[in-house]
């Protein structure tokens, strides 16, 4: 994945982490609007979420966090 959706990553990570603190959970959706603008990079965050990384469709934050 590149350098700016792993800050975007990152970024709403924090920000749930703050708002809801250690416990809330996310899905890959997460990280991108509701209208699917860039069909290529969803692959490719889906494709690190489910084929590499081997995650369930909802892991916590901290987790995800972590793992970028």
């Amino acid at each position: 994945m590149n350098q700016e959706i792993k800050q975007k990553i990152i970024k709403i990570c924090d920000e749930k982490i703050a708002k809801k603190w250690d416990n809330v959970w996310l899905s890959f959706y997460a990280f991108f609007e509701n209208k699917n603008t860039n069909p290529e990079l969803l692959m490719e965050v889906a494709k690190w979420w489910i084929e590499e990384k081997k995650l369930d469709h909802f892991e916590k934050a901290v987790k995800i966090r972590k793992m970028i």
